[in-house]
């Protein structure tokens, strides 16, 4: 499999669980949002065996566009980070 959306996570959970393909596409998409819900409020989010997802402070700095080489700022903000944990990184090897 070349890539894992969003459906084909859906049909893994309802293949394993026995749930709907609704009921299993609800879930993982309460899973999301959850995440980014604790992430959007500063939280970790921290799964055994899988890795932490957190927010990230990215500070201020100065840009360029491109198109008219004019010097913009870009204010200090927030983007959203993953650390894999050994367990993860160990079976990815």
């Amino acid at each position: 499999m070349a890539n894992l959306s969003k459906r084909n996570l859906a049909e893994s959970v309802a293949e394993q669980t026995g749930l709907s393909l609704n009921k299993a596409n609800q879930v993982v998409t309460t899973v999301f949002n959850t995440v980014a819900e604790a992430m959007k409020n500063g939280d970790t989010v921290e799964i055994l065996g899988f890795g932490k997802f957190y927010k990230k402070e990215v500070s201020a700095r100065t840009a360029m566009n491109l198109a008219t080489k004019e010097k913009i700022q870009v204010p200090a903000h927030g983007a959203p980070a993953f650390k894999a944990s050994k367990g993860l990184k160990d079976s990815v090897r």
